[in-house]
């Protein structure tokens, strides 16, 4: 008999973010495959004989690739088991939770989606930053950060991402200059307000703010790597009303 495979977001870092139901899934789980941002702390809610699976993916260095773990998504499902597919943030933001669910449905394997708290919303949160604001931005993005033109792999319409108030990048800190110079480029101020904030949600939390014309330096001195959130946008200046997290003294600042 076919098992059933769960597809859950496991929030942005904070444990205590999962939702009921991405709980109730751990808990009932026979197998887990896990990724590298997902907090250690939350295996601890799995059954005894649970079998845990890492299957995280780092630059030059890949636990699983992606063809892997289709493939053990399907053979643990087909042993019968109730499998857990555990991603960082929301499966379906950079997650390639709708790659495996596709795969999912093409072996007859039935699943369940379930949404996580995604980082690009709870960093800037956790920094005392809105995304949106009725005083300052009405629109908001979120876009991989990793793309570059010389490498053939920017997709992005820099023209069209100058225009919205609040963007925010993943993984993208390596990629800083690439992105500062196409916003100006493409009619951004260089003034615009910058947020970097490096393991958001999570006890060590640092959040750097500058402008589009400096954010590259600051984060070369500041040392910052990621995982990060950087968010470019006008709303990055409430933080200073409403720094919250480092205020109460959970976070590095």
């Amino acid at each position: 008999m076919s098992g059933f495979v769960y597809i859950v977001g496991a929030g942005p870092g904070d444990p205590k973010l999962l939702t009921i139901r991405g709980l109730e899934c751990i808990q009932q789980a026979d197998v887990i495959l896990y990724d590298r941002l997902v907090n250690a702390e939350l295996l601890k809610h799995a059954k005894v004989d649970t079998e845990l699976i890492y299957c995280g993916k780092e630059p030059g260095k890949h636990g699983m690739i992606q063809d892997e773990i289709h493939r053990t998504l399907v053979e643990q499902a087909n042993l019968g088991k109730h499998v857990l597919r555990l991603k960082g943030g929301d499966p379906f933001v950079f997650g390639r939770g709708a790659e495996e669910a596709a795969i999912l449905r093409q072996a007859g394997i039935p699943f369940e989606i379930v949404p996580g708290i995604s980082a690009g919303i709870a960093a800037p949160a956790y920094a005392g930053i809105p995304v949106t604001h009725r005083d300052h931005a009405a629109s908001f993005a979120i876009v991989p950060g990793h793309g570059r033109a010389e490498k053939g792999n920017d997709f992005l319409n820099w023209s069209a991402l100058a225009q919205i108030d609040t963007v925010a990048f993943y993984m993208s800190v390596g990629n800083i200059s690439h992105i500062t110079k196409s916003l100006i480029v493409n009619g951004r101020s260089e003034t615009t307000p910058v947020a970097v904030i490096e393991w958001g949600t999570t006890e060590n939390q640092r959040t750097i703010t500058g402008t589009l014309a400096t954010i590259a330096q600051d984060i070369q001195h500041h040392q910052i790597s990621n995982p990060s959130m950087i968010l470019v946008g006008d709303v990055v200046n409430v933080r200073e009303e409403i720094a919250w997290f480092e205020e109460k003294g959970h976070a590095k600042c």
